[in-house]
Protein backbone atom coordinates (compact mmCIF):
# COMPACT_ATOMS: atom_id res chain seq x y z
CA UNK A 1 0.00 0.00 0.00
CA UNK A 2 1.37 3.50 -0.75
CA UNK A 3 1.92 5.64 2.10
CA UNK A 4 -0.27 9.08 1.96
CA UNK A 5 1.61 11.43 0.30
CA UNK A 6 1.56 14.55 3.15
CA UNK A 7 3.66 17.28 1.67
CA UNK A 8 1.28 17.73 -0.96
CA UNK A 9 -0.52 20.59 1.23
CA UNK A 10 2.56 22.19 2.64
CA UNK A 11 3.49 22.31 -1.29
CA UNK A 12 0.59 23.84 -2.27
CA UNK A 13 0.93 25.90 0.02
CA UNK A 14 4.56 27.18 -0.91
CA UNK A 15 3.55 27.55 -4.00
CA UNK A 16 0.96 30.02 -3.23
CA UNK A 17 3.31 32.52 -1.46
CA UNK A 18 6.27 32.04 -4.54
CA UNK A 19 6.30 35.60 -5.66
CA UNK A 20 6.45 34.08 -9.38
CA UNK A 21 3.20 32.67 -9.55
CA UNK A 22 1.53 35.23 -7.36
CA UNK A 23 2.58 37.77 -9.62
CA UNK A 24 1.39 35.66 -12.78
CA UNK A 25 -1.81 35.06 -11.54
CA UNK A 26 -2.86 38.59 -10.48
CA UNK A 27 -1.26 39.78 -13.58
CA UNK A 28 -3.98 37.38 -15.23
CA UNK A 29 -7.00 38.78 -13.31
CA UNK A 30 -5.72 42.41 -13.73
CA UNK A 31 -5.50 41.92 -18.02
CA UNK A 32 -9.24 40.15 -17.61
CA UNK A 33 -10.85 42.98 -15.92
CA UNK A 34 -8.21 46.01 -17.75
CA UNK A 35 -7.27 47.14 -14.11
CA UNK A 36 -4.47 49.94 -14.79
CA UNK A 37 -4.04 50.66 -11.25
CA UNK A 38 -3.73 47.23 -10.33
CA UNK A 39 -1.17 46.51 -13.05
CA UNK A 40 1.26 49.10 -12.11
CA UNK A 41 1.21 47.60 -8.49
CA UNK A 42 2.52 44.41 -9.92
CA UNK A 43 4.84 45.63 -12.28
CA UNK A 44 6.27 47.78 -9.14
CA UNK A 45 6.21 44.57 -7.29
CA UNK A 46 7.87 42.55 -9.94
CA UNK A 47 10.42 44.92 -10.01
CA UNK A 48 11.12 45.10 -6.63
CA UNK A 49 11.20 41.36 -6.23
CA UNK A 50 13.31 41.05 -9.43
CA UNK A 51 10.77 38.53 -10.78
CA UNK A 52 11.95 38.04 -14.69
CA UNK A 53 9.49 39.64 -16.83
CA UNK A 54 8.62 37.56 -20.27
CA UNK A 55 7.20 39.11 -23.95
CA UNK A 56 3.99 38.18 -22.75
CA UNK A 57 4.15 40.21 -19.42
CA UNK A 58 4.93 42.74 -21.03
CA UNK A 59 2.45 42.91 -23.51
CA UNK A 60 -0.14 42.32 -20.86
CA UNK A 61 0.84 45.29 -18.83
CA UNK A 62 1.07 47.43 -22.61
CA UNK A 63 -2.35 46.09 -23.13
CA UNK A 64 -4.32 47.14 -19.94
CA UNK A 65 -2.26 50.95 -20.14
CA UNK A 66 -3.47 50.93 -24.16
CA UNK A 67 -6.95 50.10 -23.12
CA UNK A 68 -7.03 53.02 -20.53
CA UNK A 69 -6.30 55.41 -23.09
CA UNK A 70 -10.54 56.39 -22.93
CA UNK A 71 -10.64 57.21 -19.57
CA UNK A 72 -9.80 60.77 -19.19
CA UNK A 73 -8.72 60.32 -15.40
CA UNK A 74 -6.26 57.36 -16.05
CA UNK A 75 -5.28 58.81 -19.43
CA UNK A 76 -1.72 59.95 -18.69
CA UNK A 77 -0.57 57.55 -15.79
CA UNK A 78 -1.67 54.69 -18.90
CA UNK A 79 0.57 57.01 -21.35
CA UNK A 80 3.70 57.56 -18.32
CA UNK A 81 3.69 53.81 -17.30
CA UNK A 82 3.14 52.48 -20.63
CA UNK A 83 5.98 54.25 -22.18
CA UNK A 84 8.34 53.55 -18.78
CA UNK A 85 7.53 49.70 -19.58
CA UNK A 86 8.29 49.62 -23.49
CA UNK A 87 11.79 51.25 -22.20
CA UNK A 88 12.18 48.31 -19.86
CA UNK A 89 11.33 45.59 -22.19
CA UNK A 90 14.06 46.75 -24.82
CA UNK A 91 16.48 47.51 -21.80
CA UNK A 92 15.99 43.97 -21.22
CA UNK A 93 16.51 42.60 -24.98
CA UNK A 94 12.88 41.59 -25.02
CA UNK A 95 12.50 41.80 -28.38
CA UNK A 96 8.77 43.25 -28.89
CA UNK A 97 6.11 41.59 -31.59
CA UNK A 98 2.76 43.01 -33.28
CA UNK A 99 0.83 43.32 -30.20
CA UNK A 100 3.55 45.27 -28.25
CA UNK A 101 4.27 47.98 -31.22
CA UNK A 102 0.36 48.50 -31.89
CA UNK A 103 0.04 49.01 -28.15
CA UNK A 104 2.92 51.48 -28.05
CA UNK A 105 1.94 53.28 -31.27
CA UNK A 106 -1.55 53.91 -29.30
CA UNK A 107 0.19 55.51 -26.75
CA UNK A 108 2.47 57.68 -28.43
CA UNK A 109 -0.78 59.34 -30.43
CA UNK A 110 -2.29 59.55 -27.32
CA UNK A 111 0.39 61.48 -26.21
CA UNK A 112 0.28 63.05 -29.72
CA UNK A 113 3.17 62.45 -30.65
CA UNK A 114 2.57 60.78 -34.52
CA UNK A 115 5.46 60.56 -35.31
CA UNK A 116 7.01 58.55 -32.61
CA UNK A 117 4.18 56.21 -33.71
CA UNK A 118 5.27 56.24 -36.94
CA UNK A 119 8.93 55.45 -36.62
CA UNK A 120 7.54 52.54 -34.40
CA UNK A 121 5.71 50.84 -36.87
CA UNK A 122 7.99 51.30 -39.44
CA UNK A 123 10.57 50.10 -37.11
CA UNK A 124 9.11 46.62 -37.43
CA UNK A 125 10.88 45.50 -39.60
CA UNK A 126 14.06 44.83 -37.31
CA UNK A 127 12.51 42.44 -35.56
CA UNK A 128 10.80 40.81 -38.22
CA UNK A 129 7.71 41.39 -37.29
CA UNK A 130 4.42 41.10 -39.98
CA UNK A 131 2.03 44.70 -38.88
CA UNK A 132 -1.78 44.47 -39.35
CA UNK A 133 -4.10 46.85 -40.23
CA UNK A 134 -4.61 47.71 -36.76
CA UNK A 135 -1.00 48.83 -36.39
CA UNK A 136 -0.99 51.48 -38.67
CA UNK A 137 -4.69 52.99 -37.63
CA UNK A 138 -3.52 54.86 -34.95
CA UNK A 139 -0.69 56.79 -36.71
CA UNK A 140 -2.91 57.32 -39.62
CA UNK A 141 -5.72 58.65 -37.78
CA UNK A 142 -3.50 60.87 -35.83
CA UNK A 143 -1.69 61.78 -38.88
CA UNK A 144 -5.53 62.05 -40.80
CA UNK A 145 -7.12 64.46 -37.42
CA UNK A 146 -3.86 66.42 -37.51
CA UNK A 147 -4.57 67.88 -41.09
CA UNK A 148 -1.05 66.32 -42.11
CA UNK A 149 -2.00 65.02 -45.60
CA UNK A 150 0.84 64.26 -46.72
CA UNK A 151 2.17 62.10 -43.43
CA UNK A 152 -0.98 60.17 -44.31
CA UNK A 153 -0.10 59.64 -47.26
CA UNK A 154 3.15 58.15 -46.36
CA UNK A 155 1.23 55.62 -43.69
CA UNK A 156 -0.85 54.40 -46.77
CA UNK A 157 2.58 54.01 -48.75
CA UNK A 158 4.09 51.93 -45.79
CA UNK A 159 0.77 49.70 -45.84
CA UNK A 160 0.72 48.76 -49.04
CA UNK A 161 4.29 48.01 -48.70
CA UNK A 162 3.32 45.62 -46.30
CA UNK A 163 0.45 44.59 -48.75
CA UNK A 164 -2.04 45.84 -46.83
CA UNK A 165 -5.10 47.74 -47.95
CA UNK A 166 -6.84 50.24 -46.33
CA UNK A 167 -10.42 49.67 -44.96
CA UNK A 168 -13.98 51.87 -44.82
CA UNK A 169 -12.05 53.66 -41.53
CA UNK A 170 -9.18 54.07 -43.26
CA UNK A 171 -10.65 55.35 -45.71
CA UNK A 172 -12.97 57.59 -44.51
CA UNK A 173 -10.09 59.27 -42.73
CA UNK A 174 -7.70 59.73 -46.15
CA UNK A 175 -10.45 60.92 -47.62
CA UNK A 176 -11.66 63.71 -45.61
CA UNK A 177 -7.92 64.66 -44.54
CA UNK A 178 -7.79 65.11 -48.72
CA UNK A 179 -10.75 66.95 -48.80
CA UNK A 180 -9.73 69.54 -45.76
CA UNK A 181 -6.31 70.17 -47.49
CA UNK A 182 -7.67 70.64 -50.68
CA UNK A 183 -6.14 68.15 -52.54
CA UNK A 184 -8.08 66.81 -55.41
CA UNK A 185 -6.32 64.60 -56.92
CA UNK A 186 -6.11 62.38 -53.52
CA UNK A 187 -10.33 63.14 -52.81
CA UNK A 188 -10.55 61.34 -57.09
CA UNK A 189 -7.99 58.56 -55.92
CA UNK A 190 -9.67 58.04 -52.80
CA UNK A 191 -13.34 58.22 -53.82
CA UNK A 192 -12.22 55.13 -56.72
CA UNK A 193 -10.53 53.28 -53.43
CA UNK A 194 -13.64 53.66 -51.43
CA UNK A 195 -15.82 52.41 -54.85
CA UNK A 196 -13.69 49.61 -55.19
CA UNK A 197 -13.90 47.69 -51.65
CA UNK A 198 -17.38 49.40 -50.18
CA UNK A 199 -20.80 48.59 -51.25
CA UNK A 200 -22.28 52.39 -49.92
CA UNK A 201 -21.07 54.80 -47.95
CA UNK A 202 -22.29 55.21 -44.58
CA UNK A 203 -24.36 58.89 -43.62
CA UNK A 204 -21.79 61.25 -42.38
CA UNK A 205 -18.84 60.55 -45.52
CA UNK A 206 -21.84 60.59 -48.08
CA UNK A 207 -22.24 64.35 -46.42
CA UNK A 208 -18.51 65.01 -46.65
CA UNK A 209 -18.64 63.96 -50.62
CA UNK A 210 -21.53 66.50 -51.21
CA UNK A 211 -19.80 68.76 -49.45
CA UNK A 212 -16.62 68.66 -51.63
CA UNK A 213 -18.83 68.48 -55.02
CA UNK A 214 -20.62 71.59 -53.76
CA UNK A 215 -17.28 73.44 -53.66
CA UNK A 216 -16.11 74.80 -57.12
CA UNK A 217 -14.09 72.16 -58.30
CA UNK A 218 -12.13 72.57 -61.90
CA UNK A 219 -12.00 69.43 -63.86
CA UNK A 220 -10.18 69.09 -67.26
CA UNK A 221 -11.17 69.35 -70.94
CA UNK A 222 -9.63 65.28 -72.04
CA UNK A 223 -9.33 64.14 -74.98
CA UNK A 224 -12.43 62.02 -75.90
CA UNK A 225 -10.61 59.18 -77.77
CA UNK A 226 -8.13 58.56 -74.66
CA UNK A 227 -10.81 58.49 -72.10
CA UNK A 228 -12.57 55.42 -74.11
CA UNK A 229 -9.39 53.29 -74.50
CA UNK A 230 -8.65 54.14 -70.52
CA UNK A 231 -12.56 52.85 -70.27
CA UNK A 232 -11.33 49.89 -72.06
CA UNK A 233 -8.23 49.40 -70.08
CA UNK A 234 -9.52 50.10 -66.97
CA UNK A 235 -12.20 47.39 -67.16
CA UNK A 236 -15.68 49.52 -67.99
CA UNK A 237 -17.17 52.06 -66.27
CA UNK A 238 -13.89 54.36 -65.22
CA UNK A 239 -11.24 55.98 -67.07
CA UNK A 240 -9.00 57.11 -63.90
CA UNK A 241 -7.84 59.96 -65.67
CA UNK A 242 -9.43 62.45 -63.24
CA UNK A 243 -12.01 65.13 -63.41
CA UNK A 244 -13.44 65.75 -66.86
CA UNK A 245 -14.96 68.93 -68.07
CA UNK A 246 -14.62 72.65 -66.36
CA UNK A 247 -16.93 74.60 -64.13
CA UNK A 248 -19.33 74.13 -60.94
CA UNK A 249 -20.51 70.64 -60.17
CA UNK A 250 -24.38 70.12 -59.90
CA UNK A 251 -24.94 68.34 -56.52
CA UNK A 252 -28.52 66.77 -55.89
CA UNK A 253 -29.51 63.83 -53.88
CA UNK A 254 -31.82 61.40 -56.19
CA UNK A 255 -32.22 57.45 -56.85
CA UNK A 256 -31.62 54.70 -58.98
CA UNK A 257 -34.51 53.06 -60.46
CA UNK A 258 -34.89 49.11 -60.73
CA UNK A 259 -33.12 49.80 -64.76
CA UNK A 260 -30.13 51.33 -63.74
CA UNK A 261 -30.54 54.61 -65.01
CA UNK A 262 -30.49 58.27 -62.21
CA UNK A 263 -33.33 59.52 -61.31
CA UNK A 264 -31.78 62.64 -61.29
CA UNK A 265 -30.16 63.30 -64.36
CA UNK A 266 -31.96 60.24 -66.31
CA UNK A 267 -27.93 59.01 -67.42
CA UNK A 268 -27.99 54.73 -67.37
CA UNK A 269 -25.21 54.04 -65.22
CA UNK A 270 -22.73 51.67 -66.33
CA UNK A 271 -21.23 48.85 -63.55
CA UNK A 272 -17.70 49.65 -63.50
CA UNK A 273 -15.83 46.22 -63.46
CA UNK A 274 -12.95 44.66 -61.44
CA UNK A 275 -9.37 45.96 -62.42
CA UNK A 276 -7.83 43.79 -64.98
CA UNK A 277 -4.76 42.92 -62.67
CA UNK A 278 -6.87 41.89 -60.13
CA UNK A 279 -8.91 40.00 -62.80
CA UNK A 280 -5.76 38.12 -64.20
CA UNK A 281 -4.88 37.36 -60.44
CA UNK A 282 -7.91 35.83 -59.43
CA UNK A 283 -7.74 33.98 -62.58
CA UNK A 284 -4.66 32.40 -61.74
CA UNK A 285 -5.93 31.36 -58.52
CA UNK A 286 -8.66 29.93 -59.78
CA UNK A 287 -6.50 27.74 -62.44
CA UNK A 288 -3.56 26.68 -59.58
CA UNK A 289 -6.62 25.12 -57.58
CA UNK A 290 -8.39 23.27 -60.18
CA UNK A 291 -5.26 21.66 -61.11
CA UNK A 292 -4.61 20.72 -57.68
CA UNK A 293 -8.02 19.00 -57.49
CA UNK A 294 -8.36 18.33 -61.02
CA UNK A 295 -5.82 16.00 -63.32
CA UNK A 296 -2.88 18.88 -64.49
CA UNK A 297 -2.94 17.58 -68.20
CA UNK A 298 -6.84 17.87 -68.73
CA UNK A 299 -7.11 21.47 -67.08
CA UNK A 300 -3.53 23.06 -68.85
CA UNK A 301 -5.41 21.92 -72.22
CA UNK A 302 -8.69 23.65 -71.64
CA UNK A 303 -6.61 26.86 -71.00
CA UNK A 304 -4.63 26.18 -74.32
CA UNK A 305 -8.17 25.51 -75.67
CA UNK A 306 -9.58 28.46 -74.45
CA UNK A 307 -6.30 30.94 -75.52
CA UNK A 308 -7.22 30.17 -78.65
CA UNK A 309 -10.70 30.90 -78.35
CA UNK A 310 -10.61 34.37 -76.46
CA UNK A 311 -13.94 35.88 -78.31
CA UNK A 312 -16.80 34.77 -76.47
CA UNK A 313 -19.05 37.31 -74.27
CA UNK A 314 -20.70 34.88 -72.43
CA UNK A 315 -20.22 31.73 -70.09
CA UNK A 316 -23.13 28.76 -69.55
CA UNK A 317 -23.03 26.46 -67.07
CA UNK A 318 -24.67 23.69 -69.35
CA UNK A 319 -25.09 21.26 -66.58
CA UNK A 320 -27.09 24.00 -64.03
CA UNK A 321 -29.19 25.75 -67.25
CA UNK A 322 -30.71 22.03 -68.43
CA UNK A 323 -31.24 21.09 -64.94
CA UNK A 324 -32.99 24.01 -63.61
CA UNK A 325 -36.62 23.25 -62.71
CA UNK A 326 -36.58 19.69 -63.99
CA UNK A 327 -37.21 18.37 -60.55
CA UNK A 328 -40.79 16.53 -60.91
CA UNK A 329 -42.15 13.56 -62.49
CA UNK A 330 -40.45 12.41 -66.14
CA UNK A 331 -37.97 15.58 -65.38
CA UNK A 332 -34.46 15.18 -66.74
CA UNK A 333 -32.11 17.01 -68.19
CA UNK A 334 -33.96 19.72 -70.90
CA UNK A 335 -32.07 20.58 -73.83
CA UNK A 336 -34.69 22.98 -75.22
CA UNK A 337 -34.16 24.90 -72.31
CA UNK A 338 -30.38 25.15 -72.47
CA UNK A 339 -30.94 26.01 -76.43
CA UNK A 340 -33.68 28.82 -74.88
CA UNK A 341 -30.72 30.34 -72.96
CA UNK A 342 -28.77 29.78 -75.65
CA UNK A 343 -30.32 31.31 -78.17
CA UNK A 344 -31.34 34.46 -76.26
CA UNK A 345 -27.58 35.34 -75.80
CA UNK A 346 -27.05 35.29 -79.51
CA UNK A 347 -30.03 37.76 -79.96
CA UNK A 348 -28.76 40.15 -77.18
CA UNK A 349 -24.86 39.98 -77.87
CA UNK A 350 -24.75 38.83 -81.95
CA UNK A 351 -22.29 36.27 -80.43
CA UNK A 352 -22.47 32.68 -79.30
CA UNK A 353 -21.78 31.76 -75.86
CA UNK A 354 -19.48 28.71 -74.71
CA UNK A 355 -21.25 26.13 -73.30
CA UNK A 356 -19.78 23.85 -70.73
CA UNK A 357 -20.80 20.74 -70.20
CA UNK A 358 -19.29 17.25 -68.75
CA UNK A 359 -18.48 14.86 -71.32
CA UNK A 360 -20.22 12.04 -69.70
CA UNK A 361 -23.68 14.26 -69.80
CA UNK A 362 -22.96 14.91 -73.53
CA UNK A 363 -22.82 11.59 -74.25
CA UNK A 364 -25.87 10.71 -72.81
CA UNK A 365 -27.32 13.35 -74.60
CA UNK A 366 -25.67 11.85 -77.64
CA UNK A 367 -28.01 8.73 -77.09
CA UNK A 368 -31.27 10.49 -78.30
CA UNK A 369 -31.72 11.22 -82.10
CA UNK A 370 -33.29 14.39 -81.27
CA UNK A 371 -30.53 16.01 -79.45
CA UNK A 372 -28.03 14.67 -81.81
CA UNK A 373 -28.23 17.49 -84.49
CA UNK A 374 -28.38 20.36 -82.08
CA UNK A 375 -25.24 18.73 -80.28
CA UNK A 376 -23.16 18.05 -83.42
CA UNK A 377 -24.45 21.66 -84.73
CA UNK A 378 -22.70 23.50 -81.00
CA UNK A 379 -19.29 20.96 -81.57
CA UNK A 380 -18.90 22.41 -85.22
CA UNK A 381 -19.92 26.13 -84.39
CA UNK A 382 -17.12 25.73 -81.34
CA UNK A 383 -20.11 26.67 -78.85
CA UNK A 384 -19.84 22.97 -76.81
CA UNK A 385 -16.57 22.33 -74.51
CA UNK A 386 -16.91 18.95 -72.91
CA UNK A 387 -14.96 18.35 -69.67
CA UNK A 388 -13.21 15.38 -69.00
CA UNK A 389 -14.22 11.90 -67.61
CA UNK A 390 -13.89 12.46 -63.70
CA UNK A 391 -13.28 16.27 -63.28
CA UNK A 392 -15.88 18.90 -61.59
CA UNK A 393 -17.05 21.26 -64.33
CA UNK A 394 -17.33 23.95 -61.97
CA UNK A 395 -13.84 25.16 -62.53
CA UNK A 396 -13.87 24.71 -66.16
CA UNK A 397 -17.01 26.83 -66.66
CA UNK A 398 -15.61 29.32 -63.69
CA UNK A 399 -11.96 29.84 -65.66
CA UNK A 400 -13.22 30.49 -68.57
CA UNK A 401 -15.66 33.20 -67.52
CA UNK A 402 -12.92 34.88 -65.30
CA UNK A 403 -9.92 34.59 -67.76
CA UNK A 404 -12.24 35.77 -70.58
CA UNK A 405 -13.85 38.86 -68.12
CA UNK A 406 -17.51 37.19 -69.26
CA UNK A 407 -21.07 36.86 -68.52
CA UNK A 408 -21.70 33.70 -66.66
CA UNK A 409 -25.17 32.40 -67.01
CA UNK A 410 -26.09 30.15 -64.27
CA UNK A 411 -28.51 30.01 -61.26
CA UNK A 412 -25.60 27.91 -59.42
CA UNK A 413 -25.11 30.15 -55.99
CA UNK A 414 -21.99 29.26 -55.61
CA UNK A 415 -21.45 28.62 -51.77
CA UNK A 416 -19.74 24.69 -51.95
CA UNK A 417 -16.66 24.23 -50.81
CA UNK A 418 -14.81 24.49 -53.83
CA UNK A 419 -15.60 28.53 -53.73
CA UNK A 420 -15.03 28.77 -50.28
CA UNK A 421 -11.41 27.91 -51.61
CA UNK A 422 -11.52 31.18 -52.99
CA UNK A 423 -11.97 33.49 -50.35
CA UNK A 424 -14.88 36.14 -49.81
CA UNK A 425 -13.85 39.22 -50.31
CA UNK A 426 -12.85 39.52 -54.19
CA UNK A 427 -15.15 36.42 -55.35
CA UNK A 428 -18.02 38.37 -54.12
CA UNK A 429 -17.21 41.11 -56.10
CA UNK A 430 -16.46 39.18 -58.58
CA UNK A 431 -20.45 37.94 -58.95
CA UNK A 432 -22.27 40.50 -57.92
CA UNK A 433 -20.43 41.90 -61.76
CA UNK A 434 -20.58 38.46 -63.82
CA UNK A 435 -23.12 36.33 -62.84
Amino acid sequence: MKPPNHSHPNKKKHKSHNPVSKFRSDLDKCTKNKDLTAAISLYEFALAHKIPLSQHHFNCLLYICSNSLADPTSKHAAIEHGLRIFSHMLANNTNPNEATITAVARLAVAKGDGDKAFELVKGMRKYNVLPKLRTYNPVLMCFCGGLEAEKAYLVEEEMLKARLRAEEAELAALLRVSMECGRGDKVYEYLHKIRGCLGCVSGPMAEAIENWFGREVVGEDLDEGLVREAVLRNGGGWHGLGWIGKGKWVVVRSNVGSDGRCCGCGEQLVCVDIDRVETEKFAQSVASLAMEREVQSNFTEFQNWLDERSDYEAIVDGANIGLFQQNFADGGFSISQLDAVVKELYNKNKKWPLIVLHNKRIRTLLESSSNRELLQEWMDQGLLYGTPFGSNDDWYWLYAAVKLRCLLVTNDEMRDHIFELLGSSFFLKWKERHQ
